[in-house]
């Protein structure tokens, strides 16, 4: 089963720039345990950004976890000046537009 992981902090706007270049370079080499990986930030509070990336499975994103000295999303937001707080949810159902 897919999870997904999300990694949210307030960054401070002078650090946006900060952040948003800390996970270009952070997601130029996604780990092989990782599908997909997006940053966004809230419409109705601007210093809320969250880190949602999709993984293979748990056992692969503990792995991952496990082996990564720091992982990259707490490193993107560390780089911002935050210490982020870390969600996980089993992916129980998906869809696409064909």
């Amino acid at each position: 089963m897919m999870v997904m992981t999300i990694l949210q902090g307030n960054i401070e706007s002078e650090n946006w720039l900060v952040l948003k270049d800390a996970y270009k370079a952070g997601t130029r080499h996604l780990p092989e345990q990782m599908i997909e990986s997006f940053l966004v930030q809230s419409n109705e509070d601007p210093t809320l950004w969250r880190e949602i990336a999709i993984w293979r499975s748990r056992a692969e994103f503990e792995e991952y976890r496990h082996t990564a000295d720091t992982p990259g999303g707490i490193w993107m937001f560390r780089a911002a000046g935050v210490e982020p707080t870390l969600t996980i949810f089993d992916v129980v159902g998906n869809g696409k537009v064909p």
